[in-house]
């Protein structure tokens, strides 16, 4: 071997070694904010009682946002479970995309929607409204039948025809708890300075759901599924509650999150064709917020719970997230001007950054390490002690991290009460670090090589009947 060529291999073992070092500092970093912060929270609930503000006719009315494109499978039970919230005053609003499937029959048939002459105003410019049903059984529910436009373009209209200050969006393959709204909206109560809120999402495979209502809450049997269970609980007590706390939220799920309507607006509405819109919308808040010097807060709450559906197979959750880090790396480029500049405060110095450096290239680096450092070791170029290392720093970070995710779990929330569950849970959070978490790696640096050909195509996954496993 060459000098030159060693000097290549040799420096990508150390980029790759104190990469992973580096990232896995900084989510330990987080795990430790994010156990101040379910502190803090846990407390607060003492002093909160969300059954005073359930109908209380001095509570902020909600509208509750459903894209909808091809979800003939979910999207009744979805839109039952919508309908049964412990709320007041709030409205459901289904926005049929162009599906091309019977999503709109079902709807028309489940709910005896009758089209209706409702004006409204465009605040958003969207794709044309094919026309608006209502329903005499329940007179809170809209349906808005449109033109194709994908996913940020059917929130739009949404924000178009919705009526009230505050929306929540949701996706179709998504139920609520019944004291999410309460819990969500009370945010916006105690801070008038509050323009965004992400709610947790947790994994509903395993669950028994009959008629859109949850009734009993368990575990899946696939491993591909209990794998994702434990990935969304590490990814939601430990990442967004450590980014909450440190006041630098940059990701709202696009699964279950609120927001002040007319901020929305204020910004542009979400970025129609948009692969990452949930991502997107909450930096472009950030950015216009921070560019007018205006007081504003976006905030993540770990109780308000929203239960979706994962991808159950291989090649589904690959679309999925080579979908989500191509909408990563959108999202970035379209605000990279918000990057390093100090105009936007720490979301420019610190936040963005981040993402970058850690989110976008590090992968990179990180895939790099796994096919140098053991073809290193083969060749005699590195000894066995940094070969134990790069791994034990991979893999026992990772295991600290998703176990730390559940004793904060079961500490607070205890969502999976019986031992059964715990140590399943246990189980593959150890499991996850063995090859799932490098494969997830690997999605996300063949995302980023095949940008530019998948930046706008969202691929499609197979969606099943909700309580299905």
């Amino acid at each position: 071997m060459t000098d030159a060529l060693y000097t290549v291999v040799m420096a990508i073992n150390y980029v790759s070694l104190i990469y992973v070092l580096a990232i896995s500092t900084i989510y330990l970093i987080q795990l430790l904010s994010a156990t101040f912060g379910l502190r803090e929270y846990s407390r607060s609930l003492r002093y909160t009682d969300y059954a005073r503000y359930v109908f209380s006719d001095n509570m902020v009315p909600i509208s509750v946002l459903v894209p909808a494109y091809n979800e003939s499978a979910t999207i009744v039970d979805n839109t039952k479970n919508l309908l049964s919230l412990d709320f007041g005053h709030y409205e459901v609003v289904v926005v049929n995309d162009g599906s091309k499937d019977n999503t709109l029959e079902l709807l028309m048939d489940a709910f005896k929607l009758i089209r209706v002459n409702q004006p409204y105003k465009r605040s958003i410019p969207t794709a044309e409204v094919r026309g608006i049903y209502r329903s005499a059984m329940y007179p809170n529910l809209v349906v808005v039948d449109k033109e194709n436009g994908g996913k940020a373009d059917a929130l739009n209209a949404g924000i178009n025809v919705s009526m009230y200050p505050v929306f929540v969006s949701i996706d179709a393959d998504s139920l609520l708890e019944r004291s999410s709204l309460a819990k969500i909206i009370y945010a916006f109560m105690v801070d008038p300075k509050c323009v965004a809120v992400g709610g947790i999402i947790r994994i509903a495979s395993g669950c028994e759901i009959v008629d859109g209502e949850l009734k009993e809450i368990d575990l899946s049997n696939k491993p591909i599924l209990m794998l994702q269970t434990n990935e969304y609980l590490r990814a939601f007590l430990t990442g967004r509650i450590g980014f909450h706390k440190m006041g630098m939220l940059l990701i709202i799920s696009g699964a279950f999150g609120a927001f002040n309507k007319q901020a929305v607006i204020d910004a542009g509405g979400y970025t129609a064709r948009c692969i990452g819109e949930d991502m997107e919308l909450v930096v472009k808040l950030h950015g216009k917020m921070l560019k007018d010097k205006r007081a504003y807060s976006i905030k993540f709450l770990p109780d308000p719970v929203c239960w979706t559906q994962p991808p159950d197979s291989l090649g589904d959750l690959k679309k999925q997230r080579k979908r989500w880090h191509i909408g990563l790396i959108d999202t970035l480029l379209r605000h990279r001007d918000m990057a390093f500049n100090p105009e936007y405060g720490r979301i420019g110095l610190f936040c963005l950054p981040y993402f970058w450096i850690f989110e976008l290239i590090g992968p990179l680096f990180e895939v790099a390490g796994y096919i140098s450092v053991p073809i290193s070791f083969v060749l005699g170029i590195v000894d066995l002690h940094f070969m134990i290392t790069f791994f034990l720093v991979a893999v026992l970070y990772g295991i600290i991290l998703s176990v730390g995710a559940l004793l904060l779990e079961e500490n607070t929330f205890r969502k999976y009460p019986r031992v059964s569950q715990i140590l399943k849970l246990f189980a593959y959070a150890v499991l996850d670090n063995f090859g799932y978490r490098q494969l997830n790696t690997i999605y996300k640096v063949e995302a980023t090589f095949g940008y530019r050909k998948n930046k706008s195509s969202w691929g499609s996954i197979k969606r099943r009947k909700m309580g299905e496993n």
